[in-house]
């Protein structure tokens, strides 16, 4: 991914515009286009947003998310979606994309962005989203890259200022202090019924559960701080601010005119209009202002901020001095201030450090401690003196953490007692551990420490969102008081037909029942979270999770698009149906990447494909891995070379009757088929599909045989892998006795043997059986009697067969 030749030659764009232009749909789209690809986002929320956005079309289990304090990673991902600083950039991908580029100019981040801006590359191509004041430094440091502008899907208009009562529906308030927020949320509460709440410091999964609730229309307003500003998609109409300055981390200032027109840009999804203003507590803005953010026209950036990657690791000062050199080029200003960099001067300083920072190790040690964030931002100190004991251990000790002290640390924050305030601040805490705890060359049983600061964080995070929702949320305005409550038997006298008769009832305390009480928040959380392997999917398409039944899957416009239906939908609360059905249909797009053998099919039928790729890759995804040659033929006859070999490397094969992927002939993956076949033909699959190898052909209707995986052939129709494997055996002599082993497993009477044997290019049912009497007549060894267990070969060349698996005849 680094800058190389071979990377600077490739293809660089940057789609820069307002807000609401596309831009990070058209990368999300593009990116699915390539084999490989990768996303680096500037918030935490907004990388889990676009993560949801990517597996809801290609499933899980091709795509990891990477933050500093959350990673998912599924044994090969495709496609990465990370936060800016976690891109991991030793891993090449032929996609890679950075959003809001324009962060480059921010004081304390800006360096990661512009270091990504300089040296971040996909192999194929590179995309930079942001603003359009971003172009002049973009064509300035990228001449070759091609920079499009992007246009506004909608009108943007500013409409004056508004009291809190006169706010119309599907508003957000704005205001740059959690403070703020909680006072005018609970003004809005009393006037309005209820509010969501956003703030950056919430846990993705707090903000998750907020923003669900309001996307589904349980509460129509918003509070929020300029965390809805970086690119989070909502579905707003207006705008009011609250305030027009804020506190920077050095001092309160006015924000800039585009920093305002990111917020308001907010308002106006798609093609509906938007409108922005203020609250009545503030004055107008200026007609300057408002031109600039209706017009979408701004000053334009003319510096970035640079920090040195070349670090120098002999000494603490030798790496500070390499941290303050200063930048080569005019359009770089060196960063100011870092908490990475305080931290490593201070820690310099202490002589118990200094003795131990002898080498080079030492040095790039205490480093990477420095570099663990203060998410609790408070007092330097207090974070300094964390990152000392965590170094001192590190280094002089076996080079891990003591879980003595680990757990003095950790287990204070596991409390989810306390005001808003009280949990904000556990939250913040537990963020700085969860960091430290994927660290795992840092940890005795990292992978326990991770699941223990997780527990702790989603805990916590869910406290939060109760008490979000206690107190700005009207009760009457939701069924938030509902506690499901796991039982591991049916709870007696019950007489619910509910999908939760098991799971629990719509009650907050029963009786008799085993397990913990569990929120529906809580309960929906387990499934967002969950993996692939934790659900049930039955051969009706059933879905349950935990042995309770959720969803079902029902017939979409063809077999590779099943649709969801919860199993009750009027049980769940607007939020809850929301990130339920997003979690369920990642998991249908996973089942039917399972049906097709893992094939990509959404990169290789992309724009960015030859005519010929595209046109097959659709085939073989329409035919949910297994096409006949005749549909194949042709267009694998115009593939040039490279092509051939990129569809084989995918597990594409060329077979003497289909072409397939391997896997897509596996037993898994066959079952998965008919379960998708039984669903858009709204029938069950005939009794023995897909175990049994040979069916009478009866069993199937007209065309149904090809679709469940089967081929008829005379009176018998069987299973593909089977056909391949006999008609590749009938092609070589080396092949005559796997045949024969084949024919005799297969159990088919004397003239159904012969049919298929005719049918696949063997002989006649005649010429074998003069074969067998002559057999009978002559030496065991003689040629004869080997030509009658085999078949003449065909002159056609030998194509690659696919292995099946145990427990019957197999695809070689």
């Amino acid at each position: 991914m680094n800058s190389s030749p071979s990377s600077r030659s490739a293809i660089v764009v940057a789609e820069l515009g307002p807000t609401n232009t596309g831009k990070t749909h058209r990368a999300i789209e593009r990116m699915l286009e390539h084999d490989t690809g990768m996303m680096g986002l500037p918030l935490r929320l907004l990388a889990r947003e676009v993560y949801d956005r990517v597996t809801a079309r290609v499933g899980e289990g091709r795509v990891a998310l990477m933050t500093g304090e959350e990673k998912r990673l599924p044994p090969r991902p495709d496609y990465w979606i990370c936060t800016v600083e976690a891109m991991p950039l030793d891993r090449t991908v032929d996609f890679l994309a950075v959003d809001e580029i324009q962060l480059a100019a921010h004081r304390e981040r800006g360096h990661v962005f512009t270091d990504r801006l300089l040296h971040a590359r996909g192999r194929k191509e590179t995309w930079f989203l942001g603003a359009d004041t971003m172009r002049p430094m973009l064509q300035s440091l990228i001449p070759h890259a091609s920079v499009k502008r992007a246009t506004r899907l909608s009108q943007l208009r500013y409409s004056g200022r508004r009291s809190l009562k006169s706010l119309p529906p599907r508003s957000a308030v704005v205001a740059f202090s959690a403070d703020r927020v909680y006072e005018l949320a609970e003004s809005l509460r009393r006037l309005r019924g209820g509010v969501a709440v956003v703030l950056g410091a919430l846990s993705p999964r707090t903000r998750n559960a907020q923003v669900a609730m309001y996307q589904s229309g349980e509460v129509q307003y918003l509070v929020a701080t300029d965390a809805i500003g970086m690119g989070l998609n909502l579905d707003l109409n207006h705008v009011a601010f609250a305030a027009l300055s804020k506190y920077d981390g050095a001092e309160q200032r006015d924000l800039f005119s585009d920093e305002l027109a990111q917020i308001a840009g907010r308002a106006g999804r798609h093609l509906n209009d938007g409108s922005f203003g203020t609250l009545n507590t503030l004055s107008e803005l200026s007609p300057r202002v408002v031109s600039s953010i209706e017009s979408h026209q701004f000053p334009a950036v003319r510096s970035l901020i640079w920090r040195n990657a070349e670090l120098d690791f002999a000494s603490p000062e030798a790496l500070l001095d390499s941290l303050t050199r200063a930048p080569r080029h005019s359009a770089f200003i060196r960063v100011e201030r870092a908490d990475d960099f305080d931290a490593l001067k201070d820690l310099s300083q202490v002589p118990a450090v200094r003795d131990l920072v002898t080498d080079r190790a030492g040095v790039e040690l205490l480093w990477q401690v420095c570099q663990i964030p203060d998410f609790r931002k408070g007092l330097l100190g207090q974070h300094v003196g964390l990152l000392r004991e965590t170094f001192l251990q590190l280094a002089e000790g076996d080079g891990t953490l003591d879980a003595t002290w680990l757990g003095k640390q950790v287990s204070p924050l596991d409390d989810v007692s306390g005001d808003l305030h009280t949990l904000m601040d556990r939250l913040a805490a537990i963020r700085i551990w969860t960091y430290i705890s994927h660290r795992s060359s840092w940890l005795h049983d990292a992978e326990q420490w991770q699941e223990r600061t997780r527990h702790i964080e989603d805990a916590l995070g869910d406290a939060l969102h109760e008490r979000l929702v206690e107190r700005f949320v009207q009760r009457a305005a939701r069924r938030s008081a509902r506690r499901f409550v796991r039982a591991t038997a049916p709870v007696a006298g019950s007489g619910s037909d509910s999908p939760f008769a098991k799971l629990g009832l719509l009650l907050g305390e029963v009786a008799g029942a085993d397990g913990p009480a569990l929120t529906e928040e809580q309960f929906v959380q387990r499934v967002v979270d969950a993996t692939h392997e934790a659900f049930e999917v039955d051969a009706l398409g059933s879905i349950s999770f935990e042995g309770q039944p959720l969803a079902r899957l029902v017939r979409g416009t063809d077999r590779r698009s099943p649709q969801l239906a919860l199993a009750e939908p009027e049980v769940w609360t607007g939020g809850a149906r929301r990130r339920l059905e997003r979690r369920l249909n990642a998991l249908a797009r996973d089942l039917v990447t399972e049906a097709m053998g893992g094939f990509p099919a959404e990169s290789l039928t992309g724009a960015g494909r030859s005519a010929v790729t595209r046109g097959l890759s659709y085939r073989l995804a329409e035919g949910v891995g297994v096409i006949t040659q005749g549909e194949a033929r042709e267009q694998w006859g115009l593939m040039d070379e490279e092509s051939r070999e990129r569809l084989r490397t995918l597990g594409v094969r060329e077979g003497r009757r289909y072409f397939y992927v391997a896997n897509a002939l596996s037993p898994p993956a066959m079952e998965r088929r008919c379960m998708l076949t039984a669903l858009f033909l709204q029938k069950p699959a005939p009794k023995g599909v897909p175990s049994e190898v040979s069916l009478e052909a009866s069993v199937f209707g007209a065309r149904e045989a090809r679709a469940f995986g089967y081929e008829v052939l005379g009176s018998v129709a069987l299973r593909i892998d089977v056909v391949e494997r006999l008609a590749e055996a009938l092609r070589h002599p080396s092949g005559a006795r796997q045949a024969q082993t084949l024919m005799q497993e297969l159990r088919l009477e004397a003239g159904a043997r012969a049919v298929v044997l005719r049918e696949l290019g063997g002989p006649s049912g005649s010429a074998a059986m003069k074969r067998r009497r002559r057999r009978r007549r002559g030496s065991q060894n003689s040629p004869a009697v080997q030509q009658a267990a085999g078949l003449h070969p065909s002159s056609r060349e030998s194509g690659t067969g696919a292995r099946g698996a145990p427990g019957g005849p197999k695809p070689e």
